[in-house]
């Protein structure tokens, strides 16, 4: 698991805490997502999950390894595989496939055991085609399944991700979402930044960042229905959770921990069924339904 005990950051000895006291434990094979107003410190959290960045106070320990022991550093980085919202900050080779072996060469592998891990994870992510290349030759979106790529050659037990999706074009988001849920079933835990709700409203477990402190955090369909809370923050809430939302406040008997139009439908065709059910025609003709 990933732990983190009255976890404390400052940038520079004399600012306030970017992250105060925060006290989290995720398990193996959960699938995050960590949402917050900018600035709350989502960022900073999860750079601290692969010893990026080490506490100014307490602790972080990955599977009972603690960061600040830098004879675990690269054990931590093998487990946990980051990859940040700009993949350009960590493509460092010539080609596709020389970028994606770039992990797993730092490991010591046998060259064998690289070729098969960077076919692999090239095959995984839609790359393979593209192994000779050159990175700059990529569009935004492939850079950013490149970095998975590489992350994937890894073999890692976590992945950490920084609002990876941010800069996608629609077709490539719903790819990386596809994969991630696919890696998610094959038992990788994922740990995801987002501003994006119905990004957000996929995984197992939503965390609520706010001013370095979690303000929130338990199912997508207990956290995100609380649409007054999610205001207050300042975070715009899943339109389809928002328009259950307004209807239950109009009287109407809804679900509000929905999240997909399909889900929508169903709930709103369920409703238009049992309102004909009540209505009832008074003699000059109009329609009403019982109250």
């Amino acid at each position: 698991m990933i732990r983190t005990e009255a976890l404390v950051y400052r940038y520079g000895r004399e600012q306030s805490p970017v992250l105060n006291a925060i006290n989290l434990c995720i398990e193996e094979g959960e699938y995050v997502a960590i949402i917050g107003p900018n600035g709350c410190g989502k960022t900073t959290l999860i750079r601290h999950f692969n010893a990026l960045l080490l506490p100014t106070a307490g602790e972080v320990w990955i599977d009972g390894l603690n960061t600040r022991d830098f004879r675990s550093v690269g054990e931590i980085r093998r487990r946990v595989g980051m990859i940040f919202q700009n993949p350009d900050n960590q493509i460092v080779g010539m080609t596709v496939e020389e970028d994606t072996a770039f992990g797993p060469g730092n490991l010591g592998l046998p060259s064998t055991e690289i070729r098969q891990r960077v076919d692999e994870a090239l095959a995984t992510v839609g790359l393979k085609e593209y192994a000779t290349r050159p990175p700059h030759h990529l569009s935004g979106g492939q850079k950013q399944l490149l970095a998975l790529a590489g992350v994937l050659a890894m073999h890692p037990k976590y992945i950490v991700l920084d609002e990876p999706t941010s800069s996608l074009d629609p077709i490539t988001r719903e790819h990386v979402l596809l994969m991630l849920k696919q890696l998610h079933r094959k038992g990788i835990t994922i740990i995801q930044v987002t501003h994006n709700m119905e990004e957000a409203a996929i995984a197992d477990r939503l965390i609520v960042m706010n001013q370095g402190t979690v303000v929130a955090d338990g199912p997508p369909s207990r956290v995100l229905s609380n649409i007054n809370q999610l205001k207050l923050l300042g975070l715009a809430p899943p339109r389809i959770t928002e328009l259950m939302y307004y209807l239950q406040r109009m009287g109407e008997d809804v679900r509000t921990d929905i999240f997909t139009v399909t889900d929508a439908v169903t709930e709103i065709t369920t409703l238009t069924n049992r309102l004909r059910q009540q209505a009832v025609v008074r003699p000059g003709g109009e329609v009403c339904r019982y109250v």
